[in-house]
């Protein structure tokens, strides 16, 4: 499945941190007390479709970078996998045990958005502050337990869109596809109508109403989704090789099957947005040229990485590839335009007034 620059090393229980302090979720990079800052700020007129802006229409030259170090312990050294596009690993068939979990507002979305997504209308903050009760690592990056409470900074917008209830290829009992780039991405989503996620609306349909770290809530639970796996250590050689890239994946691999997780659902009803694949999404405040990047990844995958809602990577070009990346796609509903929403100031100087107060307040 929303991820920062910085390398995440697997922590164990003795590893925690017992001092306690404000967090604040939002922009990507900042330490000390701050869990995460989101770096997307207030929507665009149109939050997506034609208005994306794509790098291959401009003619670029891909620009080789770094796999997210986030994804990576301080031993792995490398790049997470060869920039050169990967062919699909094929998944299985469907699983007839698996079925998936109820749809929070089914009714509504089968009216609203075409089979197989849902609806998610509600009120998306540029930054949300938030205190984390128990971090699991040094980096205080990952964390077992929020406290309850949060709150909004800047002016919320109103959004109303349609998301996959699971990842592609949106399918109960099927594993979503990996080592996909955000063009190959793009395109799938083209082929179906829809269009890739802009970051707003992948952290609105995780986060929820109630603005939540985790999409299950304010603890951060591996039972109920597909995340804290032990990490294998990728062999960028075999990966990089299209005769051996398959079998590398299959070692590497350990996703399950969209709807497997039956806990692992938004309170609008999407499933697996945190764990189990990264997942690409449009940042529209990047650049195709230069880091950040407007190819942006959320959610985390099956190791032990942030997995939270607001955090986002933005350091891979549109063509990169990694083994454990994938998508879901997003679409307007049939009763309404793409979703609407002002443009404003950055809101990063009230997100550091908000923490110098915190601190102040101790």
């Amino acid at each position: 499945m929303f991820s920062s620059s910085h390398t995440v090393r697997p922590s164990r229980r003795e590893q925690r941190s017992s001092w306690q302090a404000p967090a604040l979720l939002g922009f990507s990079a900042l330490t000390g007390y701050v869990a995460a800052i989101v770096s997307t700020p207030l929507p665009q007129a149109s939050l997506g479709g034609t208005a994306q802006v794509r790098a291959h229409e401009q003619n670029l030259t891909p620009v080789p970078v770094a796999a997210p170090l986030e994804s990576l312990p301080p031993e792995a050294i490398g790049p997470l996998a060869s920039e050169l596009e990967a062919e699909l690993f094929v998944v299985p068939e469907p699983d007839p045990s698996i079925t998936s979990a109820p749809r929070a507002l089914a009714s509504e979305a089968d009216a609203a958005c075409p089979d197989g997504m849902v609806l998610v209308e509600g009120q998306y903050c540029p930054a949300v502050a938030q205190r984390c009760l128990d971090y699991l690592n040094v980096e205080r990056d990952r964390c077992a337990e929020f406290a309850e409470g949060s709150r909004c900074v800047g002016t919320p917008v109103a959004m109303r869109f349609c998301v996959d209830q699971f990842e592609y290829p949106n399918t109960a009992g099927v594993k979503p596809e990996i080592a996909v780039t955000y063009l190959d991405a793009e395109a799938k989503c083209a082929e179906q109508g829809k269009r890739l996620c802009t970051a707003e609306e992948w952290t609105l349909a995780c986060e929820g109403p109630e603005r939540l770290p985790y999409p299950t809530g304010l603890r951060r639970d591996e039972q109920a989704c597909n995340y804290d796996k032990p990490y294998r250590m990728p062999n960028n050689d075999a990966y990089a090789n299209p005769r051996t890239r398959a079998d590398e994946i299959k070692r590497l691999d350990q996703r399950v099957a969209s709807g497997e997780m039956a806990e692992c659902v938004s309170a609008y009803g999407v499933h697996d947005m945190t764990g189990n694949v990264d997942e690409w999404v449009y940042n529209k405040s990047g650049s195709a040229r230069e880091r950040p990047y407007t190819s942006g990844l959320k959610g985390g995958y099956w190791g032990p990485v942030r997995n939270r809602c607001r955090p986002m990577t933005v350091d891979h070009n549109e063509w990169h590839s990694g083994y454990q990346i994938g998508f879901r796609c997003c679409a307007s509903g049939h009763d309404q335009s793409p979703a609407q929403g002002v443009a404003g100031e950055s809101e990063e100087p009230r997100a550091e007034a908000l923490l110098a107060e915190a601190e102040a307040s101790g």
